[in-house]
């Protein structure tokens, strides 16, 4: 079955604007949510490349360790504003901040 890629893009940002401040999801719970489960890669794609315009909290998409994306220096800046914790790994307490 193929993907309707704009009905895809426009579930995954109403999911994502939808997390509150000082909680995180995963790429694969958004997928999951949209009824996508296996396109966790294709949430991440989506969310790289949404307009700034929209302002969308991307920054509180994790993968489901809770690691941050490896070329997004600011994202573990703009979550402990946020007061989001790291474990001593580097990745976000899941346990306390998962939404």
């Amino acid at each position: 079955m193929t993907i309707d890629i704009e009905v895809f893009r426009k579930d995954v940002y109403e999911v994502v604007a939808s997390i509150p401040c000082g909680k995180v999801t995963t790429y694969g719970q958004i997928a999951w949510l949209v009824g996508r489960p296996q396109h966790a890669r294709l949430v991440g794609r989506v969310l790289h490349d949404a307009p700034d315009a929209l302002h969308l909290p991307c920054h509180r998409v994790v993968n489901n360790q809770g690691r941050t994306a490896p070329h997004w220096a600011s994202q573990r800046a703009l979550l402990e504003a946020e007061g989001i914790t790291f474990k001593r790994n580097g990745c976000v307490d899941m346990k306390q901040h998962l939404y």
